[in-house]
Parts: structure tokens; sequence; C-alpha cells
């Protein structure tokens, strides 16, 4: 990768390098003092971000104090699931910053977003039982990266009318991110600064976007951090997270494509490998406490985990697709979230890795949080009230872990009228039949939460969807879910040839064992379609169909 970024991207000398930061320090300038529109600049901690950020703080550093006017913003998002090492380091940053901004006079705010709490990462993971992040599901990004920056510069949009994006995106980085850029081209305004399609009234700055790695570097070192930083520390950061102790040529948390070695969070399984806290672990003796992280993620990050989820897709429905092997087309169902176990069991190895690290970490980090305690109380409340389960089996996880009692944060969050005693008692009279078992729950659970309303409008939709869901065995389920899908082929296939109805008589007779038992209509129609036809030369009408079931009923009578 490094050879192509020579082709692509050719040296160029010292003195043109540092003309270029002069001319960018003008436009930045020039930039900042044209209109009143507020200027926020996306900072990740990492080299690039860094860059465009001393850029601009040195150009604003650089005007009269009575041009200062226009407060810049830097923005950081914490996924709350960030590699630990960087994650301290971005907030001691931040603190930096805003000491340095003061001293300084430099109108510098810093902001630290995160995601709501329905859309941190264990509330999906561990409550909601959505399994992990893959590129066909990545689930992750939009709700843990974009949408707490977006609504941050949605507000500002708001309140300012425009704003203008300084971002550290670069053509080196990679080719499909150079083929990226070039198409936004078309959306440009001038050199560096595009109009934004996506975000109405937005603009994006990229005052590095032709800057090579090593320029990057180049200067981070030689120009000093104004807000106090030391950019060694950084550069040192860097060689720790990878194997041959070099600086990785794609390392942004700021973006969601994820390169070979990358910082970002510690859960990921959009890559092979977490390489960087392998690296970190491996060179410095000093941050093995992350070992329990880098061993969930690696338990988390299987290439098959069917068998760890649920049959049906996490609205309860059965879904088929179909995937060729070897020229064979094979229908699979679709797996849907993890199991109870499953979320249970994801739960344990969260807090037990969380108890280790806070009796291994240096004292500096012994305070570290992998899972908030509203996040805990989130996923207790989607596993009782969602998911009707309701031994509500969290507190007793939490306690056989930490040795602490759970104090849940949600008001009114103890008072239940069912428990783990009659979840017991219910598993008893269920004989260890599981869907048996999750019938009954989900019928007392929703008997029990229109108990409490003053009105029970509603209550047999409610039910009705329970046995829609939960009402079949689970080979039943798959066997009906197949036998929709044949009879749907053959009713597509009519539509397109009347002359093929016949293949409704093929659909029917490959019904499921349950299918006599639940679809008595259709096998009335089936009969009928027998009996009247006395060879297949004659073309069935829907009036041969509709009338055939009646005069059957009639008979059957």
């Amino acid at each position: 990768m490094l050879e192509n970024q020579l082709s692509l991207f050719p040296p160029r000398p010292v003195e043109d390098f540092v003309e270029n930061i002069q001319k960018l320090t003008e436009e930045i300038q020039e930039l900042y003092c044209q209109d009143e529109i507020p200027i926020v600049i996306g900072w990740s901690g990492g080299k690039d971000s860094t860059c465009i950020l001393q850029l601009v703080w040195y150009a604003i550093a650089a005007l009269p104090p009575e041009k200062r006017t226009k407060t810049i913003h830097v923005i950081t998002n914490d996924t709350l699931v960030e590699n630990p090492i960087v994650s301290a380091w971005v907030r001691k940053s931040l603190n930096r910053m805003k000491t340095a901004a003061k001293e300084q006079g430099m109108p510098v705010e810093t902001h630290l977003t995160h995601p709501a709490v329905q859309d941190t990462f264990w509330v999906g993971l561990i409550g909601k039982g959505y399994p992990a992040p893959r590129k066909r599901f990545r689930w992750c990004t939009e709700r843990l990266k974009i949408k707490p920056t977006d609504s941050f510069i949605r507000e500002m949009i708001r309140t300012s009318g425009e704003v203008i994006l300084v971002l550290g995106t670069r053509k080196a980085e990679s080719a499909m991110r150079a083929a990226n850029m070039a198409k936004h081209r078309q959306w440009r305004v001038r050199d560096r600064l595009n109009s934004n399609p996506s975000r109405p009234n937005s603009l994006m700055y990229l005052p590095i976007e032709d800057w090579r790695t090593d320029e990057v570097w180049m200067y981070l070192m030689q120009w000093q951090n104004p807000w106090g930083n030391n950019n060694k520390d950084l550069l040192t950061m860097y060689r720790g997270a990878t194997a041959d102790n070099e600086c990785p040529l794609v390392v942004d948390t700021s973006t969601p494509s994820c390169g070979d070695s990358r910082f970002g969070c510690w859960v990921c399984t959009m890559v092979n490998k977490d390489k960087s806290m392998e690296a970190m672990i491996q060179n410095d003796e000093e941050k093995e406490w992350l070992q329990p992280l880098l061993d969930f993620r690696n338990e988390l990050d299987v290439e098959n985990d069917r068998d760890k989820r649920d049959f049906r897709r996490i609205y309860g429905k059965v879904e088929l697709f179909e995937h060729d092997v070897d020229g064979e087309i094979l229908v699979k169902t679709i797996p849907g979230p993890y199991t109870k176990y499953w979320r249970e069991h994801w739960l344990k190895l969260v807090l037990e890795a969380q108890t280790q690290i806070r009796q291994t970490a240096p004292p500096e980090m012994r305070d570290i949080t992998l899972i908030t305690a509203e996040e805990l109380s989130e996923i207790r409340r989607i596993w009782l009230e969602e998911k009707h389960e309701f031994d509500d089996s969290l507190p007793r996880i939490y306690k056989e872990v930490t040795g602490e009692e759970f104090k849940d944060p949600r008001p009114g969050a103890e008072r239940t009228l069912l428990g783990s005693d009659e979840w017991a008692v219910l598993e008893d009279i269920c004989e260890g039949d599981i869907m048996h078992l999750e019938l009954m729950a989900k019928l007392l659970d929703t008997e029990r939460q229109y108990y409490t309303k003053s009105r029970r409008t509603g209550i047999y939709d409610t039910l009705e969807k329970c046995f829609d869901t939960s009402g079949r065995a689970k080979e039943e389920a798959i066997d009906n879910a197949h036998y929709q899908r044949n009879l749907n082929n053959a009713v597509k296939a009519v539509k397109e040839n009347p002359d093929d109805i016949y293949q409704v008589r093929q659909a029917l007779n490959e019904n499921p064992s349950d299918a006599k038992n639940n679809s008595a209509k259709i096998n009335k129609v089936k009969q009928s379609i027998e009996s009247k036809t006395d060879n297949k030369n004659r073309q069935l009408s829907w009036a041969d169909i509709k009338f055939s079931a009646d005069d059957s009923e009639t008979t059957d009578d």
C-alpha cells in the first residue's frame, strides 16, 4: 500500500510543503473572517484530525484578538466502546483544549457526543440481541457514530442557518477513499470546499485532502501542539498499535471504514482481527490488562453464529433466503437475534471483564466502565417489557459477577407482579419445551402489562401476535415457511402464465405435516381441484376454485 501511495502521491520538496502550509493558513483565515457561519471541526484524536485542528488553531491564533469573534466548535464522538487507551487520551486532550483556549484567548469550544442509551452497542447486542456487526448488517455505525454527530450538526444548522465542517479526509488513505472524494468534486464550491449533498446548508472543508501520510507526521513532529499535547506521545501510541512497531497508513476513528490495523471500537467485528489491541498487549507489558477485552472480542467474532441465534427474525417471523452452494440452490432460514441464553452469556462476560480490569489496570484506569448503569437499566427493561422474560435475570447476574446489588436508576423498575419464582414454576409446567415456555411467558406478561392500564383496548390483538410468533414448534414454523414460499411462488407463476395453474396443485401437495391442521381452507381448495378436474387440458379459473370450495363445504355438511 505504501508503494501505491508513493506512486500516486509523489513526495514534494520541503519548501513546497511549507509554502502549502502558509497558503492553507491564509485560506483558513479568509474562510473564518468572511462571514458568521460557524465552523465545526471533527476531531477523533487521530493523526489526521489532530493535523487539521492544529492548522486551524495556528491560523486563528495569528489573527488579532478583535477578529476572533466566531466560535470554532471541536466535536468528538465517544461510541462508549472505544479502545480505553485512546478514549483516555481523547478525554485528557479535550480538557487541555479547554484550558489552553481560555489562556490563549481562542474562540474554541469542545463537545463530546455519545449515542443515546437506546442506541448503544450493549443495548443493541445484549438487550435486543442484534448479532455481532457484519458487512451485510452493520447496525453499529449509524447508531454509534452517525446519529450523535448528525444530531449536533443539525442543531447547529437550526440555530445558525449554515455550518462549515472541517474534516481530515485524505485521498492517500486508500484508493476507495480517493474514488469517493473524486465523486464529490461535482459539488465543489472552490478549492478544498464542497457543498454537502446529504446535509443541506452545510459545507465540507478538506484542507489536507492532497497530503501524504508522511507529510501529516512531518507536520505533527515539526509543529508543536498548540493546546499542550505532545504529538510524540501520539506517534508512540500509533507505533504501539502495530505488530511491526511502525505507523499504520489507515488509522482514524472518525471514518466508518476499517483497515487491517486501526484504532476504534474494541468490540469491532468488521475486521478480521483487532491488530491494534493485540499489538498494544504484545509490545507493552503494562497494557496486558487489556487482555479480557481482546478475549471477549475474539469470542464474539465467529464466522458462523447460527447456533447462538433464534430461528426467527426479531419480529417473530420465519424468513427464508436462497443460498447457492456449488451450483445447488439451498433454501435456509435467516437467523434472528441472539437467544436468551447467549444474551445473558454476553452480559456475564462484559461484567467479568469490567471487574477484572478494575483490579488489574493501572491506578489511573481502574475506574473504567465498560457498560453503564443506564445501559444495564435499558437492557433490563427490554428483557422484561419487550421480550417478556419476567424472571428478571439481570440483577441476579450482576450480583453473581460483581458481588454488589444492582441499583436500577429507572423509577419504578422494582415494582413487578411476576418474577423468578413464577418463571421457575412455568419452566416445570412446560417440561423443557422452549417454544411452549416462550408462548406462556408472553401471554402471562401481556396480561400483566394490560392489567396496570386503565383501558385494555388492543389486548386481543396483542395476544393474537403472541400466538403468531410463538404458537408453533421450531420445526413446524420452518416447515410452514417453506410451504408458504412454495405456494407464493406457484401463485406468482400462475399470474405470469395462467396455464401453469397446476403448479398450485404441486405446491399444495408439498404442504408440511401441520398444514392440514392449520390450513383447512387451502386443503378444501386442493380436494376440489382434484375431484372436479378430469384432465390437465382445461384451464381452471378463479371461479372453479372459489365455488368448488363452497360446494365441498356444503357437501360435507
